[in-house]
């Protein structure tokens, strides 16, 4: 499975594993793909503590972060907003809908140690430069293989310091506009994620995404997201222009993954169809699992949820809330939990070591060309 990509990243098998979860990239990475750690969340202290962890584990082996680089998101042309700044900007009225639906589904009060603990953190996601710079300074000094930007063109800041060090630089890619921007940007390396992906994804299905793209920037090499965890869809996204593929939802299903126990169920008993775009966690329209948190923000007389990062600091404590009483009887925790996933996640239905899903990829994709050339020769 040798392509452009496998060579820039120097990897057995082009199959990027993107995860929050280290193990499953030091796992992913130990079986011949490359891990990408989903890191805007983190702390640059956490990010410190994982990336050294997962240096470890992989003993030299190249892998590579991620982060959430937009452009647009409230309080951009001031290069972000600080935790009270955001506190008041949040509308009464969200606030209040947020409240309700926590007392309506009886979800209790988080320990005060544990509120404590998410103010001094800051929650929420880290997408302005005062918060992402410090992530970058941890990664560069780790000598990650690549970087990737999953909102937006990266900076020229950015590229320019990732191409002196000799990282690699991605971009995620909902469009075909959002491709060419990438290229004209200068990146190494563009992901077309299709509508069926999990987390923030445009309306373009992969199918029809995946070729437009690959003639768009050419000779810039494609990677292929959204709908991919076997081997045979990485057959149709090679066959599709692509030189690699970008998985996410495959792994929040094995055994390596921190998925919540209560979502890590559901999503094995969850169908295609059981998926929403939604902007209820983030401000920004992102597939994830379909449950009565969605449904609240769908209903009518809902408000309109807020944009990026207002959004993820209205509901990061509400969320941590419902998180903890999940698994409690007595509230309605396990109906209001959710997470990211695509629609891939019909056939999610068994938990499996991250390993294996590498090398069950990897056999049916080498089954999937042997057929194919064994019908080009039949017809010969």
């Amino acid at each position: 499975m040798r392509t452009r990509v496998s060579d820039l990243l120097g990897v057995e098998f082009p199959i990027l594993a993107f995860s929050h979860c280290r193990d499953v990239v030091a796992a992913v990475t130990n079986a011949g793909g490359f891990g990408v750690l989903g890191a805007v969340a983190h702390t640059p202290e956490r990010l410190e503590v994982d990336l050294r962890w997962i240096a470890e584990q992989t003993r030299g082996r190249p892998f590579g972060v991620d982060l959430l680089l937009p452009q647009k998101y409230a309080g951009s042309e001031r290069g972000g907003l600080d935790r009270e700044a955001v506190r008041q900007l949040l509308p009464a009225e969200q606030q209040a809908f947020v409240d309700d639906i926590l007392r309506r589904y009886q979800i209790p009060e988080l320990p005060e140690h544990e509120r404590e603990g998410m103010a001094a953190r800051g929650g929420g996601m880290r997408v302005s430069p005062a918060g992402y710079e410090p992530l970058l300074d941890v990664a560069f000094a780790h000598r990650v293989r690549l970087i990737a930007s999953a909102l937006g063109p990266p900076p020229p800041s950015l590229i320019e310091r990732a191409h002196e060090a000799g990282v690699v630089v991605a971009a995620l890619a909902g469009a075909r506009t959002h491709a060419e921007r990438h290229k004209a940007a200068g990146v190494d390396l563009i992901v077309a994620q299709g509508t069926e992906a999990g987390g923030h994804t445009g309306e373009v299905s992969t199918m029809v995404l995946v070729p437009e793209v690959v003639d768009a920037v050419a000779p810039t090499p494609v990677l292929a997201a959204g709908g991919i965890a076997r081997g045979r869809q990485i057959a149709a996204a090679m066959a599709l222009g692509a030189e690699g593929v970008w998985c996410g939802s495959v792994w929040l299903t094995t055994e390596e993954a921190e998925t919540h126990p209560t979502v890590k169920e559901k999503f094995l008993t969850a169908s295609s169809q059981d998926t929403i775009r939604s902007r209820s966690l983030t401000g920004k329209p992102a597939r994830m699992l379909r449950s009565a948190w969605t449904d609240e923000w769908e209903g009518p007389g809902a408000p309109s949820p807020l944009p990026m990062p207002l959004q993820s600091a209205l509901v990061a404590e509400a969320q941590a809330r419902i998180r903890r009483a999940a698994n409690k009887p007595g509230t309605g925790g396990a109906e209001l939990v959710n997470y990211f996933v695509g629609q891939v996640v019909g056939s999610l239905n068994q938990v499996k070591p991250a390993r294996q899903v590498v090398l069950e990829m990897v056999q049916e994709y080498a089954e999937v060309v042997a057929a194919f050339a064994g019908q080009v020769a039949a017809s010969t």
